[in-house]
């Protein structure tokens, strides 16, 4: 891993993190290998799947899904960053059609360039969506 970080990481996570959506929606199998991690390890958990250790496992698992022209378009939106010095994650929204799910994308400085070391993406339920999209009052939500 380098011991130079660009001088704003965020914005180069938050790159990393685009670039491997834009992967994903144009099914471009080289993009996604290049954006995961060759030397630190790597997992994948996909909605419903059991947890995939590995590279091999995981670009197989990338193979499959971007070899499918039945996948749905995923896009996604409201990402927040953390840079914990050569770690980062991104929290984002996917949307895919009408619903929605959460995921958690883990990066590290890897080579000059932020790699993908994890991924994990889970549905929301849609009493969450709508709790998340309704107004707040300044005293906060109440749970029944």
């Amino acid at each position: 891993m380098s011991d130079r970080l660009p001088t704003d990481a965020a914005e180069g996570v938050l790159a990393a993190n685009q670039d491997f959506y834009r992967a994903f929606e144009q099914r471009d199998l080289s993009a996604m290998e290049s954006l995961w991690a060759a030397v630190a390890p790597v997992a994948c958990i996909h909605p419903g799947w059991n947890a995939l250790r590995g590279r091999d496992l995981v670009l197989a698992s990338w193979r499959s899904i971007l070899g499918n022209r039945d996948v749905p378009l995923v896009v996604c939106e409201n990402a927040s960053v953390h840079v914990f010095g050569e770690t980062a994650f991104v929290i984002c929204e996917e949307h895919v059609g009408h619903s929605m799910l959460i995921a958690t994308n883990v990066f590290v400085h890897e080579h000059t360039r932020w790699k993908m070391v994890h991924h994990q993406s889970s549905p929301v339920s849609p009493d969450a969506y709508e709790f998340m999209r309704a107004p707040r009052r300044e005293s906060g939500p109440t749970f029944n």
